[in-house]
């Protein structure tokens, strides 16, 4: 996916984040988020977007606190928002190939754009979960996040930022989530960690629905039982619970 695509899908995501949340109660609680207001989910993604740019033109700096976001009024905060991404977008585009820092050691700024566009995308979900709107995603974006969130949990630094997820690994067992149109990706649990590939092999469960819904359910937007569960479904469950980003 080129950086004009990721760039197009933060964009569509950052307006519809913005569109859901439109007259929305600031103090209504993200049934997604545990603990946090409909106000701090919005300085979430403005902060979020503004902090990658600014590591992407000056180098590291400390991860913000959601608490400390300002989003302004309410009826700011579709310009705020629309501000942050366009800002991490100019940074990007500015960067070109220089290699900046990531949590994963130097790589390219369009990570920055790539990881941000899919942390948009499923928030976008929590707002529209939390106001009762739609929430639409289309395949190819949805396909990439479930990709990204997948290497991040197998890079090995990852447990060394959240312990919690050597809980992923395993002795062979193998998850496959299966969508309705193109490849699946198979996950296997070994006991150096998580390993991904976009083979459509047997494995022990097997997720099949619409790749939206994969993408939700695996990021526990969604419960497992949106999705058709083949196998076994304890494993399904255990992979789940220690997800919790």
């Amino acid at each position: 996916m080129d950086n004009a695509r990721l760039a197009d899908g933060l964009h569509e995501h950052t307006a519809g984040f913005a569109a859901a949340v439109e007259h929305a109660d600031p103090a209504a609680m993200v049934p997604t988020c545990p603990e946090w207001p409909l106000r701090v989910l919005v300085g979430h993604i403005g902060q979020a977007h503004r902090w990658a740019a600014s590591i992407v033109r000056d180098g590291p700096s400390p991860v913000p606190d959601p608490f400390d976001a300002d989003p302004g009024t309410p009826g700011k905060w579709s310009a705020w928002l629309r501000e942050g991404a366009e800002d991490l977008e100019d940074a990007v585009r500015a960067a070109g190939d220089t290699p900046v820092w990531t949590f994963f050691g130097p790589q390219p700024a369009r990570f920055w754009l790539r990881r941000m566009l899919h942390d948009t995308v499923v928030h976008h979900a929590d707002a529209a979960l939390t106001t009762s709107r739609a929430f639409t995603v289309a395949p190819d974006l949805a396909a990439d996040a479930i990709s990204e969130w997948l290497e991040v949990l197998c890079d090995p630094v990852t447990t060394s930022l959240k312990p919690a997820f050597a809980e992923l690994r395993g002795t062979g067992q193998t998850l496959r989530l299966e969508p309705r149109d193109g490849p699946g990706w198979l996950i296997t649990r070994s006991p150096e960690g998580v390993r991904w590939t976009r083979a459509t092999k047997t494995a022990d469960v097997t997720l099949t629905g619409p790749v939206r819904d994969l993408l939700l359910v695996l990021t526990r937007r969604l419960p497992l039982d949106r999705v058709t569960v083949t196998g076994d479904e304890a494993l399904a469950a255990h992979w789940l619970a220690h997800t919790a980003a």
